[in-house]
């Protein structure tokens, strides 16, 4: 990962905004580069370059026609893999990723006995600060200012002990945002949560990459069918962003429903991962 990727996300982020504003309309190749100040054929390389496929497949990817369809998949094939954690050549599910909850006194005391190292990076998405104890990942979000990244990650542990230093389970959860996944060690997040919001963290974790579900699904996964809203709000504090995918999580319309670091990053990366999963299959 690098500045230039960044870069690049700013540009593709642009575009989608104005593809959403103007899809009525169908814009075509040449009028969307306009809008990013590049020629089509170098929009078209760049946005390649970027997610994997063409502008055009990446639209199919975004849309809730597409949206729709994966959810109708959740209830025959995919279920299977949802219940188990499996996901194919995906290996970001529950087998994979282990949630460890904070003590009731790290919870209660803001994290006094913590010593929290933290740092910042670039990945296809913008800028982000990983944040980890000596357990594990317990912060991870998308911030384009580091200053309030940091006051950000200080809010949620107000007594802890910060260091600015990036450690191996740092670099380890980072590659999640490279193509070849297959070198990443087991990732352990170590989280402030309550019972409740643990269990819908954990219950994320089993949606498999470029597949979708809704607020609905996964409180009928938790056992608590009519805790859509408290579903929702325990998805929308979710403190590691992209390892705990609540990008995955929909609205039963196909709409995007909402996504704490914004709803373009958010259609960004459902679109990417799409790609990703078209990649890994013509590999097989």
């Amino acid at each position: 990962m690098n500045v230039q990727q960044t870069l690049n996300y700013d540009r593709i982020a642009v575009a989608l905004d104005y593809i959403k504003l103007h899809f009525k309309e169908q814009p075509s190749l040449e009028e969307i580069a306009e809008k990013v100040h590049l020629s089509p054929f170098h929009f078209q390389k760049l946005f390649t370059e970027w997610a994997g496929t063409s502008p055009k497949k990446f639209l199919q990817y975004i849309s809730i026609e597409h949206a729709k369809k994966l959810l109708k998949e959740q209830s025959t094939l995919s279920e299977t893999a949802f219940e188990t954690g499996l996901s194919g050549t995906s290996r970001l599910h529950d087998l994979f990723i282990n949630i460890e909850g904070m003590t009731p006194a790290e919870y209660k005391n803001g994290g006094k006995s913590l010593s929290i190292n933290y740092s910042f990076a670039q990945t296809p998405f913008g800028n982000i600060i990983v944040a980890s104890t000596s357990k594990g990942i317990c912060h991870m979000a998308f911030s384009e200012d580091e200053i309030s990244g940091f006051y950000n990650l200080q809010s949620h542990f107000p007594n802890a002990n910060f260091k600015q230093i990036t450690d191996s389970m740092q670099q380890n959860a980072l590659h999640v945002f490279q193509y070849d996944i297959d070198k990443i060690a087991r990732i352990k997040l170590h989280l402030k949560g309550t019972e409740f919001q643990l269990k819908v963290w954990e219950t994320l974790l089993k949606i498999p990459k470029g597949k979708l579900s809704t607020y609905g699904n996964i409180a009928y996964k938790i056992e608590k069918p009519n805790a859509s809203r408290a579903v929702g709000t325990a998805i929308g504090s979710n403190p590691v962003a992209f390892l705990i995918p609540c990008h995955r999580v929909i609205q039963a319309s196909g709409n995007l429903g909402g996504y704490m670091w914004g709803n373009t990053r958010k259609t960004a990366i459902i679109g990417w991962e799409a790609a990703q999963i078209d990649v890994e299959k013509s590999l097989l």
